[in-house]
């Protein structure tokens, strides 16, 4: 009977490769940089923003700007929220030389956009209903996001790189259907392919990652299909977009709340916001001719504040992750099983040294900090095992973490049937444009929507067209993979020992790479403050952060608090929870010195940054050391 189902699939399958094939081509082609409307007006931004002495506003400049929007005077947008896609509708706004604030009442990547998957994915999943339904809209959703999935990997190179994932196949039957499909991604892909897929004997697969079960429960491996997709360090690459919209001119402003709407003498409009800056507890105004509402998870109660009686449009779902020793997995090598017994997908990837595996899908509540839990991450330790031939230890988790997925209901559908995947763009109260749902992958595109809907709804004049489809964000122009080498040959790491002494150290090859692809181009900056300012050590054993980026992230990417770069700025609290926790007394010494505390506000940074901690599930749950390194 499975076997029938199988033939019946992979015949439609192909038929649907012939059909695709023709349709790729009438795909209509990328546009480019002259036809989107960019020419010399991108040429100018990019000058602006990739100039290497150039450096984003102050905070307090930031905020002035806010500020200084008045009812005679106001800003064209006024986003609300700092994930990706609020980032990225910061970004696409001001490069059509549109006047543009931000505010978001954590930090850039607080929430859902830093607790990914790390994949930058064109949507194998579509393509398969779409074949099984014979669905053309499906298949254009798989274009498009193998497009936009092409566009950010190369407008942030840096950050992003094409990852193979090995799909495990235990009969005849999976080998050729995955095959089948794989080929059929390849081939949708077109000119935005990165590397063809191909298969592996089962002697091949186990060679390229050796801790892959040949044999287990009555069945035995008969090879692996291989493809691509992307990989991407996404809170990095969220506070990038936040750093790119600030220097193309942009007031952004982490830590700063919308408390309530301003509305027009009538009440019909929205015009602007009441904002709380919850580093000072100040409150002040600030006028937009529109905002958009780009706050994921807590869109409902933005708009909520515009009308109290807005039906609901997000359903929360909850992905937990956990991370595990790099020894589980091959550096440059995935595992994906696209069903597993109960129909879910679980993934095993390297990730910036280590391993994350995933996930889960549950309806969960909408919560500021969500925690995992137990039963959710046993229940990923309980499927990798099925597919490896170690056992998967509770003890070897050195992070969980749990995010929320918002995905979409459009308010003004009749049914629940309209819960997607894909990205809601409405406005359902004059002056307030709400876009949500969708993925990583799509940000821009979902971007470019809810600029073009503001620009709509205020009647705005935009100087020129979408530009971010060739914007390379800050640190991506000119990088290139080699780079590191010139870091580690033009600079040292001079570090202070415990006595005060100060030595140097040699900026090895894992601190070079590292600031190269943490920072691209601007990695030089870091450098020259570990070598400079004497801080050259690693923050953490075993990790390749150094003091210097504290520094850094301080003067130059909005690092207000200890949370904002163990979680944000560096991802050591994703990597590896305890060490975060021994590494948070140095660091906020560091911060103390940047920001001026005094010891009261030090002593609430290493309380609020322990809370934090909690809520990610190491084995051994953030206990806290005193803090030392060699």
């Amino acid at each position: 009977m499975a076997a029938a189902t199988h033939l019946r699939r992979l015949g439609a399958a192909a038929a649907v490769a012939t059909a695709c094939s023709g349709a790729l081509l009438f795909h209509p082609p990328s546009l480019s940089v002259s036809d989107r409307g960019g020419g010399s007006a991108l040429a100018t931004v990019r000058q602006k923003i990739h100039d290497l002495d150039a450096v984003v506003p102050s905070r307090a400049v930031q905020q002035s700007a806010l500020i200084g929007a008045s009812s005679v005077n106001p800003l064209d947008i006024l986003v609300v929220g700092g994930g990706a896609t609020g980032c990225g509708v910061a970004l696409d706004a001001v490069t059509r030389g549109l006047r543009v604030g931000l505010v978001e009442r954590e930090d850039f990547s607080s929430g859902t956009s830093s607790r990914s998957t790390k994949l930058i994915h064109g949507g194998v999943r579509y393509l398969e209903k779409a074949v099984f339904n014979l669905d053309y809209g499906q298949l254009k959703l798989v274009f498009h996001a193998l497009e936009e999935r092409k566009q950010l990997i190369d407008n942030a190179q840096h950050l992003c790189h094409a990852l193979p994932c090995m799909t495990p196949c235990f009969d005849w039957f999976e080998v050729v259907y995955y095959w089948v499909g794989l080929k059929l991604y390849d081939l949708v892909a077109g000119a935005r392919l990165l590397h063809l897929s191909r298969y592996y004997s089962a002697q091949e697969s186990v060679e390229l990652f050796p801790t892959l079960a040949r044999k287990g429960k009555d069945r035995s491996l008969k090879g692996t299909v291989v493809y691509y997709d992307g990989q991407m360090n996404d809170a990095r690459l969220n506070v990038g977009l936040a750093c790119t919209a600030a220097l193309a001119g942009a007031a952004v402003l982490n830590h700063a709340e919308v408390v309530d709407f301003l509305k027009d003498e009538s009440g019909n409009r929205i015009i602007g916001a009441r904002i709380r800056d919850n580093l000072s507890g100040k409150e002040f105004d600030t006028y937009a001719k529109v905002v958009v509402n780009a706050a994921g998870p807590f869109c409902d109660s933005v708009r909520k504040l515009a009308d109290k009686n807005a039906r609901p449009m997000i359903s929360p779902s909850s992905g937990v992750h956990i991370i595990l020793p790099d020894y589980y997995s091959p550096e440059g090598m995935g595992l994906i099983v696209p069903k597993t017994k109960d129909g879910r997908v679980v993934f095993m990837l390297p990730w910036l040294g280590r391993t994350v595996a995933g996930t889960t899908d549950s309806s969960t509540t909408i919560t500021l900090l969500p925690e995992p839990h137990e039963d959710e991450i046993q229940f990923i330790l309980d499927a990798i095992c099925d597919y490896l031939n170690v056992k998967v230890r509770r003890s070897d988790v050195l992070s969980a973490w749990s995010g929320i997925r918002p995905l979409a209901v459009d308010p003004s559908a009749k049914s629940t049937e309209s819960i997607s995947r894909d990205h809601v763009v409405c406005e359902d109260y004059p002056g307030l444009v709400t876009i949500t749902g969708g993925k990583w992958t799509t940000y821009r595109s979902m971007a470019e929507d809810a600029v073009n809907a503001a620009i709509k709804s205020g009647k705005l004049s935009p100087s020129n067209e979408c530009l971010t489809n060739n914007l390379p964000l800050v640190g991506g122009d000119g990088w290139d993979p080699a780079s590191f080498t010139a870091l580690a040959q033009q600079y040292v790491r001079m570090k202070k020992s415990y006595g005060g002494k100060v030595v140097p150290g040699v900026m090895d090859t894992a601190a070079a790479k590292h600031l190269s692809h943490a920072y691209g181009t601007l990695a030089e900056r870091v450098a020259a403050i570990a070598q400079n300012e004497s801080m050259g050590k690693r923050l953490a054993h075993g990790y390749p952060f150094l003091e210097a980026e504290v520094a850094y992230c301080a003067r130059h990417e909005y690092c207000e608090s200890a949370v904002d770069f163990i979680a944000r700025r560096s991802r050591l609290a994703f990597l590896d929870t305890d060490a975060a926790g021994r590494a948070l007394p140095r660091i906020i010494e560091i911060l103390a010195a940047e920001h001026k505390w005094d010891k009261s506000r030090k002593n609430q940074e290493l309380e609020m940054a322990k809370q934090f901690l909690e809520t990610f599930k190491s084995s051994k749950n953030a206990q806290f050391h005193d803090g030392k390194h060699k």
